[in-house]
């Protein structure tokens, strides 16, 4: 296990100036299992994250108040008043850091097998970033931008637009791209745990994703099967599309090409501007302005989140195809 590596993937998750909140969590770990001489075991990894910068008090009128866009009321329905609403509890974006602090454990698996991912913002508040014309050909440069945008003009007006939100009490979300190289076709199952099944299912856990497509997506609804049908061709022994409208599966199940899908980020709903709400109590209409640390953007954030649980759903995909002890260049047998 390499432990830097986990360290730097929970820095790209960490706020990042005046785009982010002013709760700064140094996300140092401890690995209090599962690790022996710098490798793991095999049995169940635990990895501890504490909380050091918390400020519970600013949430003193949640139990009341419910947060619009929050889950404040739905939690009152299911929990019935039990929920722990100190920064959103099971709701809350910290969650993500586990994810991250997991995701770093397998990177490096898929990596050593060829499998490479990446993640970078393909919009935020309608500014695109127009660098990627296949973002499968530039994941290394990708993984290594900061922004995660490589067009530079591009990144200077999204952060601009989320200064611009936070100074006016508001937030912005935006469009995530992701693909992964190299996996072997053949993987995946064509009811129910198809692989876009299997990977919406886990990045709608992930805070604020609120749509998934996969290749051409909603676009493929308008147009022409001669338009977004991917012709097969055979390139020096190995079967390829020409196009990749798919975004890389066909019936459930790898075709061999990129893997290619889009996350819909929500903005940030804790925003400083007053909002109309409920008392959850007295079920009275009532006002209601948030204090505290919050983010005007968190889809920069967010990047590394999706990655992360990209990388765990694949690792556990590809087990089940072939084995654990495939990662580790040994035979089932």
């Amino acid at each position: 296990m390499d432990e830097g590596f986990s360290a730097s993937q929970l820095t790209l998750r960490r706020p990042a100036g005046k785009i982010s909140t002013a709760r700064v969590e140094a996300d140092e770990f401890i690995i209090a299992s599962g690790v022996f001489n710098g490798k793991t075991t095999g049995t169940p990894l635990c990895i501890l994250i504490p909380n050091t910068a918390q400020h519970s008090t600013d949430y003193e009128n949640a139990p009341r108040i419910a947060r619009p866009g929050h889950a404040d009321y739905t939690a009152q329905c299911k929990y019935h008043g039990y929920e722990d609403f100190r920064g959103g509890g099971h709701f809350s974006g910290r969650i993500t850091a586990a994810l991250v602090a997991a995701g770093a454990v397998v990177i490096p698996a898929l990596r050593a097998k060829g499998i490479k991912l990446g993640t970078h913002i393909a919009s935020l508040h309608r500014i695109e970033d127009r660098a990627f014309g296949d973002i499968a050909a530039d994941i290394d440069t990708l993984n290594s931008s900061a922004f995660a945008v490589l067009d530079s003009e591009a990144a200077e007006q999204m952060k601009k637009a989320a200064e611009e939100a936070a100074e006016a009490g508001d937030s912005v979300g935006g469009v995530l791209e992701t693909a992964v190289t190299g996996l072997p076709a053949g993987v995946g199952e064509p009811w129910f745990d198809t692989l876009e099944g299997v990977l919406s299912h886990a990045l709608y856990s992930i805070p604020a994703i609120k749509g998934v497509q996969f290749g051409a997506g909603f676009d493929l609804a308008d147009g022409f099967g001669s338009e977004f049908n991917d012709p097969l061709r055979n390139e020096d022994g190995r079967i390829i599309t020409l196009t990749n409208n798919n975004g890389g599966i066909n019936g459930g199940i790898t075709n061999g090409m990129p893997v290619m899908f889009r996350c819909a980020v929500k903005p940030t709903p804790s925003i400083y501007s007053e909002q109309k709400s409920i008392d959850l109590k007295t079920l009275e209409n009532a006002d209601l302005q948030i204090k505290g640390r919050h983010d005007p953007s968190i889809i920069h954030r967010a990047r590394v989140v999706v990655d992360s649980m990209t990388a765990l759903v694949l690792y556990d995909v590809l087990s089940g195809r072939y084995g654990t002890d495939w990662f580790c260049g040994r035979s089932a047998d």
